[in-house]
C-alpha cells in the first residue's frame, strides 16, 4: 500500500510538471523553459541530500549517470515526436512504451502478481492510452518516422526509471542528483549550440522553476515505490500521469475533456483499486 500511494504521489507530481511545463513552453522555446526548470529541478534534489542522504557508489553513480542520458534522450525524442505527428495518437503510444518495458522487466525479474493484479494491470496500460488520447485519436495516421520517433520516446522515459531502479537501495538521492546533473549539461549544452534559433522571447521563470522542482519529486517518489514495491504495478500507475494533466487543463484552461478520456479515467480508478489488492 505505502509503494502504491508513493507511485500514485509520483503520478500527480509528473503530471503537474508536464502541465506546467506545457504551459511554460507555450510563452516561449522549450529549451528556454527546460534552462530554468533543469536547474530548479537539481536545486530540490541537492536540498534533499541532507533529508534523504546520499550514497555515491560506483553503481549509484553509473546507474544514475545512465538515467540522466536517458533523460535527455526522453526530452528531445517526445518534442521532435509530438513536432511531426498528430499528438492524439503519438502521445498514446509514448505513453503505453513508457509502462510497458518496465512491467517487462519487473516479470523478468521475478515479480509476482496476484489474480486482481493480473486484472488490474492490463486494465491500467488501457487506461494509460485512453487518458492520453485527445480528440479524433486515430483520425490521423501518422507517419513511419514519428511513429519510430514516439517509440524511442517512450523507451528513453521507461529507461530512465528502469536505471533509477536499478540504483543500489542504499544509495539515497545520489541517483537522482547524478542523474539530474548530466541530463541538465546536456540539456544546456544543447541549448547553447541552438541559442540562435530559441527565439527573443523570455521564458516564464516561475512556472518554469516549478515545473522542474515538481519532476524532481516525481522522480524521488518512484524511486522510493520502486524500492518498496513490484517495478510492474509501481511502474504502470505512474505511467497514468497524463490523467493529471488532463484535469489541470479542464479545470484551469477550460479544455474538454473528451469520451475517451472520461472512460480512460473511470478505468484507471477501476486498475487503481484491484491494484490495491495485488
Amino acid at each position: 500500500m505505502i509503494a502504491l500511494l508513493l507511485a500514485l504521489g509520483s503520478s500527480l507530481a509528473y503530471g503537474c510538471a508536464d502541465f506546467l511545463g506545457g504551459v511554460g513552453a507555450r510563452k516561449a522555446h522549450v529549451l528556454r523553459t527546460v534552462m530554468i526548470a533543469a536547474p530548479a529541478s537539481l536545486v530540490v534534489e541537492l536540498l534533499l541530500w541532507p533529508l534523504l542522504g546520499a550514497s555515491f557508489s560506483t553503481a549509484a553513480l553509473g546507474w544514475g549517470a545512465a538515467s540522466g542520458v536517458a533523460s535527455a534522450a526522453a526530452f528531445v525524442l517526445l518534442y521532435r515526436t509530438l513536432a511531426i505527428g498528430p499528438m492524439n495518437v503519438l502521445s498514446p503510444v509514448t505513453a503505453l512504451v513508457s509502462a510497458v518495458l518496465p512491467v517487462g522487466v519487473g516479470l523478468l525479474q521475478g515479480e509476482h502478481l496476484s489474480a486482481a493484479g493480473l486484472v488490474g494491470l492490463p486494465l491500467a496500460l488501457a487506461a494509460v492510452v485512453l487518458v492520453s488520447a485527445g480528440p479524433g485519436a486515430g483520425s490521423a495516421r501518422p507517419s513511419r518516422t514519428a511513429l519510430l520517433l514516439a517509440f524511442g520516446a517512450g523507451a528513453a522515459i521507461a529507461l530512465q526509471l528502469i536505471f533509477l531502479h536499478q540504483a543500489p537501495a542504499d544509495s539515497g538521492v545520489a541517483p537522482l542528483i547524478i542523474g539530474r546533473a548530466v541530463s541538465s549539461a546536456i540539456t544546456l549544452t544543447a541549448a547553447a549550440l541552438l541559442h540562435r534559433r530559441l527565439g527573443p522571447e523570455r521564458p516564464a521563470y516561475a512556472i518554469s522553476a516549478t515545473a522542474g522542482a515538481l519532476d524532481s519529486v516525481a522522480n524521488l517518489l518512484f524511486l522510493l515505490a520502486a524500492r518498496s514495491g513490484n517495478l510492474a504495478v509501481v511502474a504502470v500507475i505512474v505511467a497514468l500521469y497524463p490523467a493529471t494533466t488532463v484535469l489541470l487543463a479542464r479545470g484551469l484552461l477550460a479544455e474538454q475533456i473528451h469520451r475517451s478520456q472520461l472512460l480512460g479515467l473511470g478505468t484507471a480508478a477501476a486498475a487503481i483499486s484491484l491494484l490495491t489488492l495485488t
